[in-house]
């Protein structure tokens, strides 16, 4: 059987390899080169810009560790905005949970079309009564709305392109103003082992903007390190200390263990004055 590969670089000199058994899906779109493999090791793979945004043999370890934390922290969630996901992996894992609407904004509809058609598993959400879809840039959704939420989820791409704006602090003080009493924003932060400085640098003025600015980590093999930060904000909310006791059923990764031990930072990510 004839098959094809593809790299993705991490560095100059290392990366992750997959050896895939076709190209199920190539298109350049309005905002980044988007491509679908099919794979034996990791099924249908979502790449975008030749970086890899999500497999389905991993994809659960992302999706829950970016929602689950922030839902299950919050006393009572009932409004959701999720800025990016549009493989609906993160609105999947928001709406297991009791919640009145979620409102997702993802920048580049084909992204969403092609995830319905290729990834049922995560785009199936889009379906759901309780889910507005939203064709926008988030940055601008973020300034001009003037609805609020409980909790606000930031499923961005790494901060380069269009999606840089989504690592600012303009940004995250602009999603403050949008967060009602007591709400939560969990953004994906980037890989400790490769992205360490800006993650200490955006810790600064995370502390800034948030009572409680706290990383967290958790495991996507598939992506650099294999290691995942995000990054939990409140002014009410303490993670640590605040937390539901049932969480939805049928989770591959998360539950109460997972969920506390995650804001147990390793030496070199704890907060510490830049050297």
């Amino acid at each position: 059987m004839k098959t094809t590969e593809f790299r993705e670089f991490h560095t100059p000199t290392s990366g992750i390899f997959f050896r895939a058994k076709r190209r199920v899906f190539s298109e350049k779109t309005p905002f980044q080169k988007m491509e679908v493999y099919e794979t034996a090791s990791h099924g249908r793979v979502l790449l975008l810009d030749g970086l890899v945004q999500t497999t389905e043999k991993d994809e659960f370890f992302y999706h829950e560790m970016l929602v689950h934390p922030a839902m299950m922290s919050h006393p009572r969630p009932r409004d959701v905005l999720i800025i990016g996901g549009g493989d609906g992996g993160a609105l999947r894992e928001v709406l297991r949970h009791l919640i009145r609407g979620a409102v997702l904004v993802e920048i580049d509809a084909r992204v969403i079309e092609v995830c319905w058609k290729y990834f049922p598993g995560l785009a199936a959400s889009f379906g759901d009564k309780r889910a507005e879809i939203v064709v926008d840039d988030g940055n601008r959704f973020i300034r001009e709305t003037d609805r609020r939420f409980d909790i606000i989820l930031v499923d961005s791409s790494d901060p380069v392109g269009p999606s840089a704006v989504l690592h600012q602090q303009a940004f995250y003080a602009a999603l403050k103003r949008r967060l009602r009493p007591g709400g939560v924003i969990a953004a994906q932060a980037g890989a400790p082992l490769f992205h360490l400085e800006h993650l200490r640098k955006k810790r600064l003025f995370l502390q800034r903007l948030f009572s409680f600015a706290l990383y967290y980590l958790g495991p996507v093999p598939t992506y650099p390190g294999g290691l995942w930060c995000y990054a939990f904000l409140s002014d009410r909310v303490d993670p640590r200390k605040s937390l539901r006791k049932k969480a939805p059923k049928k989770l591959k990764y998360y539950n109460s263990d997972v969920h506390r031990s995650a804001f147990a930072l390793p030496e070199f990510l704890k907060d510490r004055p830049l050297r």
